[in-house]
């Protein structure tokens, strides 16, 4: 099944990469889901904040 999810890389210190694990194992995520995990997460607690997150180059 195809993804319509985008690729791109992420650098981060040891530290942060290594407690970014620690935190997906207890979650019983991978890595790479659970930071999807966390920014959807914060994207929502910000929309509910401050209101729908929009690009102006789409005319919203």
């Amino acid at each position: 099944m195809a993804t319509k999810k985008r690729v791109f890389t992420l650098r981060l210190e040891d530290e942060v990469f290594d407690k970014i694990g620690i935190l997906a194992t207890r979650a019983h995520r991978s890595m790479t889901n659970y930071i999807e995990f966390v920014l959807m997460e914060h994207i929502q607690n910000y929309e509910a904040t401050e209101g729908a997150i929009w690009d102006p180059r789409d005319g919203g």
